[in-house]
């Protein structure tokens, strides 16, 4: 009975994180967290320092499109994989 009260918990923090879109659940919980970057700015590198989302960006040149790009973990166990969707504009 406590695995399954265990397993719920755990499921409902997941479902949670996604829904809140937070840093720490994407990366630690399997969730989904959006960055929309200011308008002209382009990505050009990210990575993950602890628990923050570190992104480089510069300006956007001229004749460059607006691009999407998801970072996605790809686990052992297929289970808890995180989502990172960085989103440009002009």
């Amino acid at each position: 009975m406590n695995m399954k009260k265990l397993l719920i918990g755990a499921m409902a923090v997941v479902m949670l994180s996604g829904l809140t879109g937070c840093q720490y659940g994407a990366k630690k919980l399997g969730g989904s967290y959006d960055v929309e970057l200011p308008k002209g700015e382009k990505l050009v590198n990210v990575t993950w320092k602890d628990t923050s989302l570190w992104y480089m960006t510069r300006p956007m040149k001229k004749g460059e499109e607006a691009e999407t790009y998801k970072f996605q973990e790809d686990s052992n166990f297929g289970v808890l994989e995180g989502t990172v969707t960085i989103i440009e504009s002009k």
